[in-house]
């Protein structure tokens, strides 16, 4: 007996095999996950180390559920040491099984995304779903699981096309946030959940389109309201100059871990490849509901969010071992002046 109910997912899983993914029959399916290593049972609380420990267990399920019932297929599970942060290597193995399987399902505590394992898997064809962070009840009825992709994809790509166009944005929000970025000559992607062709990649759930803006020319402020990143309880500014972060206050925990990760404490030299303003995107899934999960929050219809570290996996020039995405809610967001968005208000669609 697991803590997990397979059979109110079962139903999900399949749709996501069968309509994410487009599996065919005779296909290599891989699920990769990161349980909690010895370290995180002693040094984390039991709060993480439950989710963590309940995400493997889950990607275990999603395999046995595959092979259950995809009879035609060659299904295989494999768990790997967590890396430090998203952004890391996993390491040879895994680089070597995704790139050998045709169909790659990541349910991990840390992201694949932003990695050369998970492109060099893409350049050999395989078509990968990264979750990083996904929680079980994503798969249920009324989860983001659950939204129309067809209509996920249309709504992803209509504001992609719109991005691609576009020279400058500006973000403003309620809570204080205002940011301009040069986005001359970038072009705008889907995240549109649907990887049915070979290479194909994205998050499930899936829904935002995003850009990276050209480097060294982000500037302004960034204010993340408390509660808009998980336990965050106070709000968090974010200071960027020449599209480098170079202050960070408030926001908690989180922002100390974030001053950590930037180099930006005192007596540290600032890692500016951490700090470069690496992502405009905007969530596009109507089902998309709760911050819990950065993976799910990204997503969420109405928002927008700005990220620092690498982009060279989504069109920019930067690599380095961190991506770290913030959500912003209740926008105004400008391109070359028109306005796309108001207070979270869509006037694009």
């Amino acid at each position: 007996m697991t803590w997990i109910d397979r059979t109110r997912i079962e139903q999900s899983v399949l749709n996501m095999f069968q309509v994410n993914m487009g599996v065919r029959k005779k296909e290599k399916l891989l699920v990769v996950t990161d349980p909690p290593l010895l370290p995180h049972w002693q040094g984390e609380g039991s709060e993480q180390v439950a989710a963590m420990a309940e995400r493997a267990l889950l990607a275990r399920i999603v395999a046995d559920i595959a092979a259950d019932n995809l009879g035609d297929c060659e299904v295989d599970f494999f768990a790997y040491p967590p890396v430090a942060q998203s952004g890391a290597e996993p390491g040879e193995e895994v680089a070597a099984r995704m790139g050998a399987a045709d169909v790659v399902i990541a349910i991990t505590n840390r992201s694949l995304s932003h990695t050369d394992a998970r492109v060099q898997a893409c350049e050999a064809g395989a078509r990968v779903a990264s979750m990083p962070g996904f929680l079980t009840r994503m798969f249920y009825p009324d989860g983001p699981m659950a939204a129309d992709y067809d209509e996920v994809a249309r709504l992803s790509r209509l504001f992609a096309e719109r991005l691609t166009r576009a020279s400058e944005a500006v973000i403003l929000s309620r809570a204080g946030t205002d940011v301009a970025l040069n986005l001359k000559g970038r072009d705008g992607l889907a995240d549109h959940g649907l990887f049915t062709r070979p290479g194909d990649f994205g998050n499930l759930p899936a829904g935002e389109a995003y850009i990276a803006p050209v480097e060294g020319t982000g500037q302004g402020k960034l204010v993340v309201p408390a509660g808009w990143w998980h336990g965050m309880t106070e709000e968090m500014t974010v200071l960027f100059r020449d599209g480098l972060v170079y202050r960070v206050e408030g926001g908690g925990k989180v922002g100390e871990r974030l001053l950590s990760l930037l180099g930006l404490e005192e007596g540290m030299a600032r890692n500016e490849a951490r700090c470069n303003l690496a992502e405009l995107g905007i969530g596009t899934n109507p089902f998309a509901r709760s911050v819990e999960s950065g993976l799910e929050a990204e997503k969420i219809k109405g928002t927008i969010h700005i990220a620092m570290g690498d982009n060279a996996h989504m069109g920019g020039t930067v690599s380095t071992d961190l991506h770290f995405d913030m959500i912003i809610p209740q926008v105004d967001l400008f391109l070359d002046g028109e306005k796309i968005i108001e207070d979270g208000e869509w006037l694009l669609g």
